[in-house]
């Protein structure tokens, strides 16, 4: 058994019980081949539902401070993320874009389904923001179709993306996929900014048709900065 169906097994029931998660959509999500998931991003906890709602297992880009914490917290965490199919990758400088987006072609080229988030980071107010183009980078050098979901009331259950989840008290998350999207009408054009920002930006509009979330037409670290 693979650390990822044993991890599975183990912890999603818990999972289950703590968040009663409801996936809405999932048949949408391909059984095989190259799949890019596109999300909104609210909290921490997004990348642990995640994976656990999916059949498939779905590789990610994660900071790497998440498995390099010491001490039983800091080895449980990178058990954890490693397992489920986090990538590390130092994003900091000017390069962890590029790092990022080339760790993401390859998880595709593999066959294999990658996550991202589009906004670059947590939403800090729990609108959606502006999408960064990596994500229209990567579908078209891959081919690969774009799967777009909404997570929904995580940001209810861990404000602020740090702490405890608060559990119970009526709290529930959804998990909603849409319709997949292929963009093969833009091939050979992945260094075209302006149908980089188109791609982009349908896969942001049908994330805030699925998520219900109000858009804002700014970069989220810009808001964080401006904050």
């Amino acid at each position: 058994m693979s650390r990822f169906a044993l991890i599975k097994a183990v912890l999603g029931p818990i999972m289950r019980l703590m968040f009663r998660p409801r996936v809405e959509g999932a048949e949408h999500i391909p059984g095989d081949g190259p799949v890019i998931l596109a999300g909104n991003h609210l909290t921490f906890i997004d990348s642990m539902i995640l994976p656990l709602v999916c059949d498939r297992q779905v590789f990610f880009i994660g900071k790497d401070e998440y498995v390099t914490g010491k001490g039983l917290k800091g080895r449980l965490m990178a058990w954890f993320f490693t397992g489920v199919g986090m990538i590390p990758v130092d994003r900091d400088g000017g390069r962890g874009g590029v790092a990022a987006l080339m760790t993401g072609r390859r998880v595709l080229e593999r066959g294999n389904m990658f996550g991202i988030y589009p906004e670059g980071t947590r939403s800090p107010d729990g609108r959606l923001y502006r999408g960064r183009t990596g994500i229209a980078r990567l579908t078209l050098m891959t081919g690969a179709p774009v799967v777009p979901f909404a997570m929904i009331g995580t940001d209810k259950i861990q404000p602020g993306g740090a702490g405890l989840p608060r559990i119970g008290r009526g709290r529930r998350v959804t998990v909603r996929f849409g319709e997949a999207m292929e963009f093969s009408r833009y091939d050979g054009m992945d260094r075209d900014r302006y149908v980089l920002r188109a791609v982009t930006d349908s896969v942001m509009a049908e994330v805030m048709r699925l998520s219900g979330q109000e858009y804002v037409d700014m970069y989220a670290t810009k808001a964080k900065d401006a904050a």
